[in-house]
């Protein structure tokens, strides 16, 4: 069983930048996809950024040259980087991960973050 472990948001004013942290239990970032997903209060969870195994990213248009998404294999982690963060980007962000291996999709519990004008 996978264990994802997000790090803790916090709230950044407008403008700001935070780095989330993902860490995965086990040897297994390098053989799957991993993704940032966020949900909003009172919305449905979307898409944020993901990160291949060979390092090929993508991410929603509305993150898209404010985050930035990056995966340190040797340390099973992954990162987001957000900068410019507008009070839109409050939300629970989660860690998604798909294990290339068996197709087992894992979530992490979440982080709140909150952006204040």
């Amino acid at each position: 069983q996978v264990q994802l472990v997000e790090s803790e948001g916090g709230l950044v004013q407008h403008g700001g930048s935070l780095r989330l942290s993902c860490a995965a239990s086990g040897s297994i970032v390098s053989r799957s996809a991993i993704a940032w997903y966020r949900q909003a209060p009172g919305k449905q969870r979307e898409f944020v950024a993901s990160i291949t195994s060979t390092g090929s990213t993508n991410y929603a248009d509305v993150v898209k040259g404010r985050f930035t998404i990056s995966r340190e294999n040797a340390k099973n982690t992954v990162y987001l980087q957000t900068d410019s963060l507008k009070p839109e980007d409050t939300a629970v962000y989660y860690c998604h991960l798909l294990n290339y291996r068996d197709g087992m999709n894992y979530w992490g519990k979440g982080t709140l973050v909150t952006v204040f004008s």
